[in-house]
C-alpha cells in the first residue's frame, strides 16, 4: 500500500507534519512498516478547508486531522491490509 500525505503550504499549516508522526507511530505500533509506503507530496490540488490531503493508493481523501487521525486509520488503512 502506498500513502501520500500532502505537504504543501497549506497541508502544512493544517498540520501534516503532525500527520507524519501519527502515521510513523501508528505503523511501528502494528508492525506495518513493511506493508506500507510512506511518502509526502506536494500539493494535490485537493486543499480542504480543514485537515490534511492523504491519497492511500489511488484514492484521495481530504480533511484528515490529529484528531480525526485514529479514525481514519482505522476505516481507511487497516482494512486495506
Amino acid at each position: 500500500m502506498n500513502i501520500q500525505i500532502c505537504v504543501g503550504s497549506s497541508c502544512h499549516l493544517k498540520g501534516s507534519e503532525q500527520i507524519v508522526h501519527l502515521f510513523q507511530k501508528a505503523l511501528e505500533e502494528r508492525s506495518l512498516e513493511d506493508k506500507i509506503t510512506l511518502a509526502g507530496s506536494f500539493c494535490t490540488g485537493c486543499c480542504n478547508r480543514e485537515g490534511v490531503t492523504i491519497q492511500v493508493d489511488d484514492e484521495v481523501i481530504t480533511g484528515v486531522t490529529p484528531a480525526t487521525f485514529d479514525q481514519f486509520f482505522q476505516t481507511n488503512i487497516l482494512p486495506k491490509i
